[in-house]
């Protein structure tokens, strides 16, 4: 085990680091944005505007990465998303949040991007799965500490804005000084979505949708939480809960689906999330142990809606088409997550909070459905031909699957 982590503890560390600072602004930004009365389609829009950044950075990221390499690369974006979070405290104006974000989502594409390329070089066949689930415990747990942060100060003050930034800072001391070998440079990789499409269509619609749920989520929870006259520790708490929620079941589902047919796991998943989420409706105003586990079992159905769809894409994809297939995915689901935001803003603005979850409920039934209606048209994948489950595919909220690597689910 020792042999195993030592090459990549320093790397962990600034995982650890660096996704504690996003997961605190995560939430902090939406909320501060309530008190100053921001619309809610500003606020929608601001999140479409991270993941809009996302999909560019992982677009271009790689690039930056075979030009200067991955610690510089990592470096100098660590440097702007810091310098980032503090113009937020110093500028308070909707629009100019939103082009903040789309910065924001571009850095953290990148980063993410030299930290998975990384990882994935210094894993083998035989421990890559050892390594990778590390990793993704150790995002999702750090995320669930970044969110809990949110009650340390006051939101609407300027210690919170300067913690994130110093978090994100501080997550490049460690890879910059590391003695480990950067890995190789990250090969091309081309995106032909209608031929993924033809491959998988439960794959590309189905990370669509989780794409638009989780955006959804992440972009307006805390100001649902907020419209509902919770406090500050209020929602860090329903995020938190939501996020553990997740992660609590993100293994047994996914072994569940190497047994079943993934479809029927898909379509599962998504009625409970849906009625998660009209349950949220239902319960606008509430507080307490319901709101609670109603928050926890739709992280529990929708976070790993991404991984199980995305493993099903790669049952029909070559193992020479696995790094485009990848990449092809995570466009698809970045549109979803660019939509998500608006769809509820909107939503929110005409039904009030509720309008929130009647976006992700919508985005399950519907996925549901068309999930349905493939079974008809295809017959299941024998289960010995399927690809594996992989932990580290279920964090594609926060992690952008790597290009130039096998992607998640499909070693």
């Amino acid at each position: 085990m020792r042999a195993l982590l030592s090459p990549i503890s320093a790397l962990l560390l600034s995982v650890a680091i660096l996704i504690m600072g996003n997961g605190l602004q995560s939430t902090l930004l939406p909320v501060r944005a309530s008190f100053e009365e921001f619309d809610p389609t500003e606020i929608g829009l601001q999140g479409s505007s991270y993941f809009l950044g996302f999909v560019v950075g992982c677009i271009l990221g790689g690039r930056m990465i075979q030009r200067v390499g991955h610690i510089r690369t990592f470096a100098a974006l660590a440097s702007v998303a810091s310098t980032v979070v503090l113009i937020h405290a110093m500028v308070i104006e909707p629009f100019t949040w939103a082009v903040l974000r789309a910065i924001t989502g571009f850095c953290f594409a990148g980063l993410y991007l030299v930290i998975e390329s990384w990882l994935n070089e210094r894993a083998g066949n035989e421990n890559r799965g050892m390594v990778m689930g590390l990793y993704t415990m150790i995002n999702l747990g750090v995320i669930v500490i970044g969110q809990m942060m949110l009650t340390l100060a006051d939101p609407s003050r300027f210690p919170l804005f300067a913690l994130a930034s110093i978090l994100v800072s501080l997550a490049a001391v460690p890879v910059a000084l590391t003695a480990s070998p950067p890995p190789a440079p990250l090969a091309e990789a081309r995106l032909r979505p209608i031929k993924l499409y033809r491959i998988s269509p439960v794959g590309v619609v189905g990370v669509m949708m989780a794409g638009l749920a989780s955006g959804a989520f992440w972009a307006l929870g805390p100001a649902y939480v907020v419209a509902m006259g919770a406090d500050t520790r209020q929602v860090a708490i329903f995020m938190s809960i939501a996020v553990f929620g997740g992660a609590l079941v993100q293994w047994p589902i996914g072994r569940l689906s190497d047994r079943l047919d993934r479809r029927i796991v898909v379509i599962g998943a998504c009625l409970v999330g849906a009625a998660a989420a009209i349950g949220l409706v239902m319960g606008v105003g509430e507080t307490g142990l319901a709101m609670a586990l109603l928050a926890a079992l739709f992280g529990a159905a929708a976070f790993p809606l991404y991984a199980i769809c995305a493993a099903h894409a790669f049952d029909y994809s070559a193992s020479s088409e696995f790094v485009e297939s990848s990449s092809g995915l995570l466009l698809a689901n970045g549109m979803g997550a660019v939509a998500g935001p608006l769809l509820a803003s909107i939503l929110m603005r005409v039904f009030g909070p509720s309008g929130l979850f009647m976006a992700t409920a919508m985005a399950h039934l519907v996925l549901a459905a068309f999930v349905a209606w493939r079974i008809t048209r295809r017959a299941a994948i024998p289960a010995e031909l399927r690809s594996d489950f992989d932990l580290a595919a279920t964090a594609q909220t926060m992690v952008a699957p790597q290009e130039g690597a096998a992607p998640a689910g499909a070693r």
